[in-house]
């Protein structure tokens, strides 16, 4: 049978800095485009969804209306532009947010918006601490579980983050009473609904992910304990003493490596041939995307920097492949100030790309960064086109009411 086979033909757009580029007269961001992202904001928060073949000017927004970062150090008086090295930037492409990402942002902004402040969060509502820092700003208060939530707030509304729960955590919820909204991700709800619907035909679980993390935890906590056994790499199969070897099935995390993957699935495949998978697969588009864009980018990088949080499950998983396609050397950052200016001195092609619950203003600050130490110009390397978008709670989309409701 011959199977279906994808064709990626990278798109390729070049943009050139001015060669009389210095220091003193560094090239205005309004002269600089970067398609097809915009920096961050809540209302421009597809940044992989502007006009296929336009450009959107870094400078889309006006300073007021973005949140601007940290700013890169001062220029070395050594680092004229006579001495500075010429550099090539490849922006992968897509790269950021993804619509599960922004939609659980949505969910605590809008939260705010029509309840005030505070909004409770458990958990980072996503893996990254800009994100998470901004809507402290704004009202939000995170906890690790609900009993940290104070007597006097119980009537406020309380969001559970992007990666999901357990069941046991909107039970804790309805049993004190609280209004709760779930920014759980759909495309990890659905696997959850996967699991419900396997362990009703009987079949043992087996979940493909990484122990502690939180949509894991999460995952594993829709079935009662037990019946979900959880490996991690392909050699973790031989390990497996199934009840029932001809009754499993498999689900897996949504963000891992797609490789790594699938050769755990072939593993497990091949000790049991009659397990049963997912109508489509588990790993969510944006994280398939993101790594696709990846492989095209870092053929030829002396290095890539992937803008994410260390607990960013997706964003490490991009520096792995990164150096796997093809790069010298990857290195995972938060912020410019993470940079590895020693390992990428001698530099001539840098890649970047960004996980998907890292901002485009973080991009922004990276790409400035190294504007100030080298001479650049810059390639977009894109994929694929994304159009997604996830509704908000219909408990958010109402009339806005006096206060909160006290239950879901």
């Amino acid at each position: 049978m011959r199977e279906n086979i994808q064709v990626v033909v990278p798109i390729v757009q070049r943009i050139e800095r001015p060669s009389n580029a210095t220091p003193e007269a560094k090239v205005p961001t309004a002269d600089r485009t970067l398609p097809p992202h915009v920096p961050y904001h809540p209302r421009h928060r597809h940044a992989n969804r502007v006009p296929e073949e336009g450009s959107c000017p870094l400078n889309a927004l006006k300073d007021d209306q973005i949140m601007t970062p940290t700013a890169p150090g001062p220029q070395s008086s050594e680092q004229s532009n006579s001495t500075r090295s010429d550099l090539l930037i490849r922006l992968a492409a897509p790269r950021g947010f993804c619509a599960g990402v922004d939609r659980a942002i949505q969910i605590v902004e809008k939260a705010l918006e029509k309840f005030g402040a505070p909004v409770y969060v458990r958990h980072e509502i996503v893996h990254n601490r800009f994100v998470v820092e901004d809507l402290q700003n704004k009202g939000a208060r995170f906890v690790a579980e609900l009993d940290e939530i104070p007597e006097a707030d119980r009537d406020r509304p309380v969001i559970f983050s992007a990666h999901g729960v357990p069941k046991s955590v909107p039970a804790d919820a309805k049993a004190r009473e609280m209004f709760y909204l779930d920014a759980t991700c759909p495309l990890v709800s659905k696997v959850h609904r996967e699991a419900e619907i396997h362990h009703g035909a009987g079949r043992d679980i087996i979940l493909i992910g990484h122990e502690g993390h939180p949509e894991v935890i999460g995952t594993m906590g829709q079935l009662p304990e037990g019946a979900i056994t959880l490996i991690e790499t392909a050699d973790d199969v031989a390990g497996l003493t199934p009840a029932d070897p001809e009754n499993l099935a498999y689900i897996t995390q949504t963000t891992l490596s797609i490789d790594d993957t699938a050769d755990v699935i072939s593993a497990l495949q091949a000790r049991f041939p009659s397990i049963a998978g997912p109508a489509k697969e588990d790993i969510c588009y944006a994280t398939t995307n993101r790594q696709t864009a990846v492989k095209e980018m870092a053929k030829g990088c002396d290095y890539v920097l992937v803008v994410g949080a260390p607990n960013s499950s997706n964003s490490n998983r991009l520096v792995e492949v990164a150096v796997r396609a093809g790069a010298k050397g990857s290195q995972l950052v938060q912020r410019a100030t993470d940079i590895p200016w020693d390992e990428i001195a001698d530099a001539r092609v840098i890649g970047i790309t960004a996980g998907a619950s890292a901002p485009e203003v973080l991009v922004n600050e990276v790409v400035d960064a190294l504007g100030e130490r080298f001479s650049t110009s810059i390639e977009i390397i894109k994929t694929a086109d994304e159009r997604v978008a996830f509704n908000i709670p219909r408990a958010l989309r109402d009339p806005a009411p006096a206060s909160a409701p006290t239950a879901t």
